[in-house]
């Protein structure tokens, strides 16, 4: 008997081919790389698609994404369930020692542009990188109130962007947050039986999320920065995507200003107009 309903959805299998084409066009649409291994996370991934187009077969699915239609309407979706979003509040901690105790006084002590400096969190996922940030930064403006910033936080997924503005996190997810951080910067939820915090609105409103996509040709965004994050990102790409990426982010940096990268990922041997300061750590020359 032929199967009807859900099950169908979960039966569904990815063929060789069809892996071969998304995977190919996934990485000519987003730089991340997909090998052999990846192909049964590719088909458990795009399970929720099937079952939200009400899909029985893959083929069916790949036919759609390649029709005019699916070129319109499904990339943004698609990509939203094969980007990775795995954040934490604080992860590699010495990235905001170094920008709480080297960076800003820096920036403070040569008096540029007090009022309005710059970070953007370059695959900002599902938010905890930039409010780190922002609570970083408004404990450096308590001591200096003449400084002054905002954060520009981006991500391919437009899913878990939507996660981010919200600012609504499950408690235990920050458990890596000092306390007088969270006396000052965390509102609990009412409500006991739902375990969530949220970020005030002082720090929401000083970060500004939108869709980016790291494979766009030039990146036209409206500022130069002093400080760029972009932290286990560069893993999914492959190595020349990673040079090409990096080029970019380097065109957005302002001279003097610092580059942060995950302590996974190596620039070594890479023609990139910045100096290593620190593991992971570079400043634009």
């Amino acid at each position: 008997m032929q199967d009807t309903g859900i099950f169908s959805f979960y039966n569904a299998k990815l063929s060789q081919a069809d892996f071969e084409r998304l995977s190919r066009f996934i990485f000519d649409q987003s730089g991340i790389k997909l090998p052999q291994v990846k192909l049964i996370m590719l088909q458990s991934r795009l399970q929720k698609r099937l079952r939200d187009l009400s899909m029985t077969t893959f083929k069916e699915y790949v036919d759609y994404v390649f029709s005019p239609e699916g070129l319109e309407n499904e990339i943004v979706h698609m990509l939203d369930v094969v980007s990775t979003n795995k954040t934490d509040f604080y992860r590699e901690p010495v990235h905001f020692d170094f920008l709480n105790n080297v960076a800003l006084p820096e920036f403070y002590e040569n008096g540029k542009n007090l009022n309005n400096f710059l970070v953007w969190s370059a695959g900002c996922s599902s938010g905890e990188e930039p409010y780190t940030i922002a609570f970083t930064l408004s404990e450096f403006r308590e001591k200096f109130p003449a400084f002054n910033y905002n954060i520009i936080a981006t991500d391919i997924s437009a899913q878990i962007l939507n996660k981010a503005k919200l600012a609504v996190y499950k408690e235990d997810l920050i458990s890596s947050v000092p306390f007088f951080i969270k006396k000052k910067y965390i509102l609990k939820s009412k409500d006991r039986n739902n375990k969530t915090i949220r970020i005030n609105k002082e720090l929401r409103d000083k970060v500004n999320f939108f869709r980016f996509n790291f494979m766009e040709t030039t990146y036209n965004l409206p500022h130069m920065f002093d400080v760029i994050f972009c932290r286990n990102v560069l893993i999914y790409f492959t190595r020349e995507t990673q040079e090409q990426v990096l080029i970019k982010l380097c065109s957005k940096l302002k001279p003097g200003g610092y580059l942060f990268i995950g302590h996974s990922e190596s620039i070594l041997g890479m023609e990139l107009p910045i100096l290593q300061i620190k593991p992971t750590v570079y400043k634009r020359i």
